[in-house]
């Protein structure tokens, strides 16, 4: 049953200090005074002094009566009135102000109301139960040496109980005490904070986050983790463990599977764009172990995949995944600004990271855990701990059941932000509590949650304090002092082996050296250029779709669309004048090789372009014509073409052909001079501009001349080729990057671009992909030229 209220326990508060009133400056009141007049004015006028008194007097009572009468937390927790000097936001979000010196303490539950009041062990299994025990639960719960604790919620029957388990039903959670509780929703797996607590609380030093389907390898934990970890003092003396390098400044996360032999899988809360670096390690340095706070489990089975992997690797819907990783790969830690997805149900917490259990409240459940592992990272560098992963610990089956896409929509819109956020964030906080709530409250700040987490975790922080937990100490940031270099008897080989992924269709044998090779290529010849592409298809089918394919490839994908969408990070523009966005994302990227421009109606064959001049311009102003395969009589038009704005020429024509010449004039010599010498007065350049290249030299001329454009309505079929003509000449383009574009026209609408797609060509045109489906019959057609691309589908 739901509970609405909880009963707050009373716990004994500080006598109110005496109320010192201030002495009187009106002389000796034991003299003789004369009788005065009743009259009420004078009276009051005379007596002004004592009645000014009395009211303060009663003005303190009533507010003292009001402060201990208004609760534990609303005594201590009070928001400060003005903006906070960090905020940036217009809503302007209270800077919360904790007594964290006046946290009263919250003890255990009488005996009377609890049998298991005064129990206590080192080693606590929490999970959270919406069902009758599993199998699986009960095999946890026979775990030796730990002790089985079960968080209920809405959905939880009522009658729930098992054997060596302790559960904590919606009512006893309520009569915990806790602060945290309120904030809480009801039928949800991040109730598992309460489990957290009353694991702390009675004596926790190790947690163990699981959920009711793990299945522990061989049934013990301490054969899979680190479970008796040593001080820094005596850090040198435990064994030594692989750590990536961190060499590359720019890499902030990895995906972990590729060290454990399965490339072609992501982990849940990988940024997507991150989802095609499955080369291996060049080389990892070490690290003294002994520090590992966070332990993230690998599972076998089932892992940790999220939605997309999920829809996309499915054949059938009855097909259960079977995903091996390596055991005997060794465990790897992550050095201080690199993250890795770490969850909520096969993960090791240490008493030092205890305050990094927090599950957020405000996002999506699928999100939560995720979020709250990269915030707990980045704090836990603040006391010089690190997260480390461990080959398989647990085995998932896979039941087959559909994975709800809409509840991972926080994960894949700002998960890849969030990371960059976490690591240029710092603090000047001079405690571990007060720099976990600087950080909470930057995120609202900063939109990756929201103010009930900010309260949340102001509520979590003080629950943590009244249990007794104590803070650890800060250390020093590696991530703000110079980096060692690293020499060669510093560095460290591992050749992940490639495990078979035969529930793909696709069995990797082994031999992928060339193809893994390719991608290298491709991301090392554009992994410094920005495709900015336009979607005038639905954005919420299709945008991370397209994010998905080409981020493997590119520094990153911005969408335009008219359907702005900020949930997928789909910013507005109008396809008639998308030039005129370009600008603002040039501005955004200024260290960029340079800006691809792509339709959503025309694909891109990327590996067809390595040979072109990334410091020139490309366009399709030599595409070759193609004619109707179905019928040679009729002429497909080439994508750039010239049309004569004299005779029978349609008023667009004419009225484009006269704004592009009242522009010209405005031009400065040298664009005017470009231009004229590439055209042919009377006539009017038009190109598709469904694909061009913008080098980083032409940036600036390109943002003057849409300046100079202005409010003026050229289409972007016009401007785009006026542009270019205006900031090079023709013979100096790149035309043959581009000059093999299959370019049709005309086609019925039960033509498929499979019939004519081929690898061979940079781009094809026209191509629609209006939602999932279509989109993995792309990848499959695309595959021909980039066979990585089967481990998308």
């Amino acid at each position: 049953m739901l509970v609405q209220d909880r009963a707050t326990p009373k716990s004994s508060k500080p006598s109110s200090p005496a109320l010192i009133l201030p002495s009187s400056h009106h002389g000796d009141h034991r003299r003789f005074v004369p009788a005065k007049s009743l009259d009420f004015s004078t009276w009051a006028f005379d007596n002004l002094y004592k009645i000014l008194a009395v009211c303060f007097l009663a003005a303190t009572v009533a507010a003292l009566f009001f402060l201990r009468s208004a609760g534990d937390t609303a005594a201590l927790l009070c928001f400060d009135k003005t903006r906070s000097a960090s905020s940036s936001s217009g809503g302007g979000i209270p800077y919360p102000r904790i007594s964290w010196n006046s946290v009263p303490p919250i003890k255990p539950l009488d005996p009377s109301a609890s049998p298991y009041a005064s129990f206590r062990s080192d080693r606590w299994i929490v999970v959270s139960v919406s069902t009758y025990p599993t199998d699986s639960l009960r095999a946890l719960a026979r775990t030796k040496g730990w002790q089985l604790l079960a968080v209920g919620n809405s959905a939880t029957p009522s009658d729930w109980s098992l054997k060596g388990a302790i559960f904590l039903s919606l009512d006893q959670q309520a009569r915990l005490g806790f602060r945290t509780v309120e904030y809480l929703p009801y039928n949800s797996y991040v109730r598992k904070s309460i489990g957290y607590l009353y694991a702390i609380q009675h004596g926790a030093k190790v947690i163990f986050d699981a959920d009711d389907r793990a299945e522990v390898v061989g049934g013990d934990l301490g054969k899979h983790f680190d479970l008796d970890l040593v001080g820094e003092a005596a850090a040198p003396k435990h064994p030594i463990l692989l750590q990536y390098s961190h060499a590359d400044p720019n890499r902030t996360v990895v995906n972990p599977y590729v060290h454990f032999g399965q490339r072609s899988v992501w982990p849940r809360g990988l940024p997507l764009e991150n989802v095609g670096e499955v080369e291996r390690e060049a080389f990892y340095t070490e690290v003294f172990s002994g520090r590992q706070f966070i332990q993230q489990g690998l599972s076998n089975g089932l892992p940790d995949v999220d939605s997309v992997f999920y829809f996309t690797r499915k054949s059938s819907g009855l097909e259960s995944f079977d995903i091996r990783f390596d055991d005997d790969a060794p465990k790897v830690a992550l050095p201080q600004g690199m993250m890795v997805p770490v969850n909520s149900f096969n993960t090791i917490f240490h008493s030092q990271a205890f305050w990094g259990l927090m599950l957020p409240v405000s996002i999506s459940s699928m999100a939560s855990d995720v979020l709250r592992g990269y915030w707990a990272q980045r704090i836990l560098w603040e006391i010089g701990g690190f997260a480390a992963v461990y080959p398989p610990t647990i085995h998932r089956v896979d039941k087959a059941q559909l994975y709800p896409f809409t509840e991972e929509k926080d994960l894949h819109v700002s998960v890849g932000r969030l990371i960059k956020f976490l690591v240029s964030w710092r603090s000047k906080k001079q405690t571990l509590f007060e720099k976990i709530l600087h950080l909470s409250y930057v995120m609202a700040e900063e939109g990756f949650w929201t103010e009930q987490d900010l309260q949340f975790t102001v509520a979590w922080l003080q629950d943590l304090l009244a249990i007794g937990y104590q803070q650890p100490r800060l250390m020093s940031l590696e991530l703000d002092r110079p980096r060692a270099k690293i020499g060669h008897g510093d560095t460290q080989e591992f050749i992940p082996k490639k495990l078979p992924s035969v529930h793909l269709g696709v069995e990797e044998v082994g031999t992928v050296t060339l193809e893994i090779g390719n991608l290298m290529r491709w991301r090392k010849y554009f992994g410094n250029v920005v495709l900015i592409m336009y979607c005038g298809g639905p954005v919420d089918r299709t945008a991370l779709e397209w994010r998905l394919l080409y981020g493997r490839i590119f520094k990153t994908v911005i969408i335009l669309s008219e359907q702005r969408n900020p949930d997928l990070t789909v910013e507005y523009g109008q396809l008639a004048e998308a030039y005129k966005y370009l600008p603002k994302v040039f501005k955004k990227f200024q260290g960029a090789e340079g800006f691809l421009f792509l339709q959503d109606d025309m694909v891109l064959n990327y590996w067809n372009l390595l040979q072109a001049d990334k410091e020139k311009l490309w366009i399709t102003d030599k595409a070759i014509t193609f004619f109707d395969l179905f019928s040679w009589l009729h002429f497909v038009p080439e994508s750039w073409v010239s049309v004569s704005t004299e005779g029978k020429t349609s008023d667009w024509h004419v009225n484009q052909a006269t704004l592009v010449n009242q522009i010209v004039d405005k031009f400065p010599v040298h664009f005017q001079t470009s231009y004229k010498q590439s055209t042919t007065e009377g006539r009017l350049i038009i190109c598709g501009s469904e694909i061009f290249y913008v080098p980083q030299r032409f940036v600036g001329d390109f943002i003057d001349l849409v300046e100079i454009i202005g409010d003026q309505s050229i289409h972007h079929k016009v401007a785009v080729p006026m542009i270019f003509l205006a900031m090079d000449a023709p013979e100096n383009f790149d035309s043959s990057a581009l000059a093999t574009v299959v370019y049709k026209a005309g086609l019925s609408a039960n033509d498929s671009f499979t019939s004519y797609y081929t690898a061979n060509v940079p781009a094809i045109y026209p191509l629609k992909v209006h939602h999932e489906y279509d989109f993995v019959k792309l990848i499959r057609v695309m595959a021909s030229g980039d066979p990585l691309l089967q481990e998308l589908v």
